[in-house]
C-alpha cells in the first residue's frame, strides 16, 4: 500500500500521471551527490546504482546520519514502485558520488568545500549523468572564494554537456544571495508543506525565486538505511522530487535537449516572480514541453 504522504505529495506537484506513463529508462542517467545509499535494502533491489568514482556508493555504516540521508533522497528517486513509498524514477541508471563523511561525530569530518562539490559534480558527469541532484546542507559547504571559480567552471561545464543541475535551497530561514546559485543553469529547490506553502526553514532569495521550484518537503515517510522507514523532512527531500520529475519526462522524450527540458521546468509558469519560486507543476511541465516539441 502506498504511502499516505507520498501519494499526497505526487498528488500535490500533478507527478501521477507521469508515473503511470513510466518508471524511467536505463539511458537516462540520474547523478545522487549525498551520502552513501545503502544499496541492500529491499526497495532499491530492483534499481542500478553505479560508482562514480573510488568513494564507492555503499554505507560503512548504516547507522550514520549521511547514510540515513544518502538512502533516503535516492528512495525518493529509486525504489521501485510496488514499494510503500514508492520511487518516482526506478528504472533509470544511478550514478552515485558520496560527500558526507560518515563519522559516529559530525564535528569530527571534514569540511565539505566548494572544490569537492566540484570535483563530485564532475565525476557524476563524466559517467554520463543528465540530471545530478545536490540535497546539500549549506551550511556543511565552505564558501572559499578560491573554490567558487572552480564550482562555477564545473557548472558552466554542465551547461555545455547538457547536464542540468538541481540543488537543495538549504534550511536556515536565509532570505538573500547565495553563491551556489548565482549560475543560471541550476535549478535551486524550496520546501513547502501540505498546503504549498514554504517551508519557515527553506532558503529562499532572489535567484531562487527567479530560477527555482518549490516542491514537498514537510515530514514524510521514505526508506531507512538498514531497513524500514523513517521521516525527514526539509529542501534535502524537496530536491529530488524535481529531479525524478526532469528523469521522467526526459525518460519519455528522449529526443528532447536539456535547454528544453531545463525550460519546461523553470519558464513553463506565466507571471512575474518573487523571492519565493512556484510550486513544481509536472503536467505543466509536460505540456510546455509538448508544445516546444511540435513547433520544430
Amino acid at each position: 500500500m502506498q504511502s499516505s504522504d507520498m501519494n499526497a505529495a505526487y498528488s500535490m506537484v500533478q507527478l501521477n500521471d507521469l508515473m503511470h506513463q513510466t518508471s524511467g529508462q536505463p539511458n537516462i542517467h540520474v547523478g545522487i551527490i549525498d551520502g552513501p545509499v545503502d544499496t541492500t535494502h529491499h526497495d532499491l533491489a530492483q534499481s542500478n546504482f553505479q560508482a562514480a568514482d573510488d568513494a564507492g556508493v555503499t554505507c560503512r555504516s548504516n547507522t550514520s546520519y549521511a547514510c540515513t540521508h544518502g538512502t533516503f533522497v535516492a528512495g525518493i528517486l529509486g525504489a521501485h514502485r510496488q514499494a510503500q513509498s514508492p520511487g518516482i524514477s526506478p528504472a533509470c541508471t544511478f550514478w552515485a558520488r558520496p560527500i558526507f563523511c560518515e563519522a559516529a561525530d559530525i564535528n569530527q569530518c571534514p569540511e565539505v568545500t566548494m572544490d569537492h562539490l566540484a570535483t563530485a559534480v564532475r565525476s557524476v558527469m563524466n559517467k554520463g549523468a543528465k540530471v545530478i541532484n545536490l540535497s546539500l546542507g549549506l551550511s556543511s559547504v565552505g564558501f572559499k572564494k578560491e573554490d567558487q571559480h572552480n564550482l562555477q567552471a564545473a557548472f558552466d561545464e554542465a551547461f555545455r554537456k547538457g547536464v542540468i543541475i538541481v540543488g537543495a535551497s538549504g534550511n536556515h530561514g536565509r532570505i538573500g544571495h547565495n553563491p551556489l546559485f548565482d549560475h543560471p543553469w541550476v535549478i535551486p529547490v524550496v520546501a513547502c508543506d501540505q498546503q504549498a506553502r514554504p517551508v519557515a526553514a527553506s532558503n529562499i532569495g532572489r535567484s531562487i525565486g527567479l530560477r527555482g521550484l518549490m516542491a514537498p518537503g514537510w515530514q514524510m515517510q521514505h526508506i531507512k538505511s538498514g531497513g524500514g522507514h523513517t521521516a525527514l523532512s526539509g529542501t534535502s527531500v524537496a530536491a529530488p522530487f524535481v529531479t525524478g520529475s526532469i528523469s521522467l519526462l526526459w525518460s519519455l522524450y528522449p529526443e528532447a535537449k536539456a535547454g528544453d527540458i531545463h525550460a519546461a521546468f523553470t519558464k513553463s509558469q506565466a507571471g512575474k516572480r518573487g523571492i519565493i519560486p512556484p510550486l513544481l507543476n509536472v503536467a505543466q511541465s509536460k505540456a510546455h514541453l509538448e508544445r516546444i516539441i511540435k513547433t520544430r
